[in-house]
């Protein structure tokens, strides 16, 4: 079974985001989802966003979700979950 990943984005600032990539329908070791945060901030920077701030988010309910990333930038993307602020979009890594 292959990972699928959903993303969205929260505002900080009105130039600098949070990137939230979600991941559906497994769960992964904290070493891997590292190693997956990094992968993402490659690619942004490929993109032109040099110092994005990435938040992995993995669980299907309110009470299993857990989150990885800047204590800041967590409290900032679980506001913006409670008031439903984040549109999810499908997100693809070359491998996974």
């Amino acid at each position: 079974m292959s990972v699928q990943f959903l993303s969205g984005k929260v505002l900080e600032s009105p130039r600098q985001a949070i990137f939230v990539l979600r991941i559906t329908n497994a769960l992964l070791e904290p070493w891997e989802v590292d190693d997956l945060a990094e992968r993402v901030r490659e690619k942004l920077a490929h993109k032109g966003e040099i110092n994005a701030d990435v938040v992995v988010l993995q669980g299907r309910q309110q009470g299993t979700l857990r989150f990885f990333g800047l204590p800041n930038s967590v409290r900032r993307v679980r506001d913006a979950m409670f008031h439903a602020s984040i549109s999810w979009t499908p997100f693809f890594l070359d491998t996974f």
